[in-house]
């Protein structure tokens, strides 16, 4: 574990040294790029500011992951299921990932408000679709040797689902899971740029509106590692569900 977070770890001291190199050397106002370390001094004024909105756009995004993942993970399985849902529902699926996502926030903020709904909504939509893709592409897959096997022996259509397509599936909705948790604070953070009064979407807004710019990437950086620990948590969680429930301990390289 220790040795998985040396070369993140030394990539990222690299990248603030350069970043701060530039802005000395170019002598960048900071208005227009502060350095890291105005951008530390930031994070230490208004930690208690940024903490405050942070929660908020935590809860948003826990919760958009939590409600997106258990639909996507339905709808695959009703997908697996029945051959009058890939009929009708997975065209319905594939078109409404040629409408951008982005571009529902402003309707979704007339409709239900400045609060907290339309964000967790807008975290929903973005993670859900990969999510019920993955799994169910992954429930497809299964060998049909499998199946076919389980057949023989008398099992149901249902028991065939839980007791071997879901169990061959679960490497594919690992996958889904680590996308959807990086893809959340992205919706959540949309649904605040279009209208908010808190969050850290909201703070990035309000500190570019009065040129404080270091307050801005201040917020965008606890954004980032916020989204990164995320990520790490949903890794561990499915490679030690993983090792338990199927004895794979590998995960996809780059995921």
């Amino acid at each position: 574990m220790t040795r998985r977070w040396i070369g993140p770890v030394a990539a990222t001291v690299v990248a603030l040294t350069v970043w701060q190199m530039i802005v000395w050397l170019a002598d960048t106002p900071a208005f227009i790029l502060p350095g890291p370390l105005r951008v530390a001094e930031a994070l230490w004024r208004d930690a208690e500011i940024i903490a405050e909105n942070t929660m908020i756009t935590f809860v948003e995004i826990l919760l958009g992951l939590v409600i997106g993942a258990a639909l996507g993970i339905s709808t695959a399985i009703h997908l697996s299921l029945s051959p009058t849902a890939r009929t009708f529902i997975l065209p319905v699926l594939v078109f409404s990932q040629a409408i951008p996502v982005f571009a529902l926030a402003p309707v979704l903020t007339l409709w239900f408000g400045y609060g907290l709904l339309p964000k967790v909504i807008m975290a929903v939509l973005i993670v859900y679709f990969p999510v019920a893709s993955a799994f169910y592409d992954g429930l497809a897959g299964t060998p049909r040797g499998l199946i076919d096997l389980a057949r023989v022996m008398g099992a149901s259509r249902t028991r065939i689902m839980t007791r071997v397509q879901i169990p061959a599936a679960l490497p594919s909705l690992a996958t889904g899971l680590r996308l959807a948790a990086v893809y959340a604070p992205i919706g959540a953070v949309i649904g605040e740029w279009v209208g908010a009064s808190r969050g850290l979407g909201y703070l990035m807004i309000y500190a570019n509106g009065r040129s404080k710019i270091d307050l801005m990437f201040a917020a965008l950086f606890v954004l980032a590692i916020m989204t990164v620990l995320l990520r790490a948590l949903i890794d561990l969680i499915c490679t030690r569900f993983l090792s338990r429930w199927t004895g794979e301990t590998t995960r996809p390289e780059g995921l």
